[in-house]
């Protein structure tokens, strides 16, 4: 597997040095559309802002297309909405066509949007064994192991045969939606963006503790394209040898 470590000394370093190979990957992609799922927190957040200040003028935004690996169900104008944040910090800083940006919508229904969202992806996406394939996906981590919205207690999304499903935070019950893991392995390209100290021993439980990583879902994203890199900041590193 591509299993591509890249470690930098702050977030601040990471987000300027992903944002050029972001660019460059899309600016070399040979298709016309660029379809990206993008995750919410503090390191894409810090991308966000990176991307706005240096490629505001990029043409190359006609071609991307903006999904959303997860989303709580609030509406947009909320502080804990994930594309309420991109919208702040990116699309209204670019030139972009709004049709390119595809988000989920956390102020309707939740059973509703889950599956109007699934619909929406597998009639604009190509497909691979019948799943839709990103062309790139974005995630993170939290300090429990999970990833997207699937966290430890509902390891049953990596196998799920949807491509979203409706979920809830383990401990304050917030409804999300989020792509399930089978969704997540089938993008061309995986990328883990993970920085902090609060994450150094999940991280060192992927990397050397086979049988402590079981239980991370993180641990489980494996892409079928075998394409998948980790960018870490030292302190999220700190315990990998």
């Amino acid at each position: 597997m591509k299993n591509n470590l890249h470690i930098f000394k702050t977030p601040e370093e990471l987000a300027e040095q992903f944002a050029v190979e972001l660019m460059n990957q899309i600016a070399n992609f040979s298709g016309r559309d660029f379809h990206l799922a993008i995750s919410g927190g503090k390191t894409p957040d810090l991308l966000f802002s990176v991307l706005a200040k240096k490629y505001s003028d990029s043409a190359l935004w006609q071609k991307v297309h903006f999904w959303w690996v997860d989303e709580r169900m609030v509406p947009p104008d909320k502080p804990e909405s994930n594309f309420g944040n991109a919208e702040k910090l990116l699309f209204s800083q670019i030139c972009i066509p709004e049709e390119n940006i595809h988000r989920i919508k956390g102020e309707n229904n939740s059973e509703t949007e889950e599956i109007e969202y699934s619909e929406e992806i597998q009639q604009s996406l190509s497909l691979q064994d019948n799943w839709p394939v990103f062309d790139l996906i974005l995630l993170g981590m939290g300090d429990d192991g999970h990833t997207a919205s699937i966290f430890p207690n509902h390891m049953e999304l990596l196998n799920s045969e949807r491509i979203c499903e409706l979920t809830f935070h383990p401990l304050s019950e917030q409804k999300r939606i989020t792509l399930t893991g089978k969704v997540i392995n089938y993008a061309n390209k995986v990328c883990f963006l993970v920085t902090g100290a609060n994450k150094a021993d999940r991280i060192s439980e992927i990397w050397a503790h086979q049988e402590k990583a079981k239980l991370l879902p993180a641990s489980h994203i494996h892409p079928v394209s075998d394409d998948l890199s980790w960018f870490l900041d030292e302190s999220a590193a700190q315990f990998i040898r």
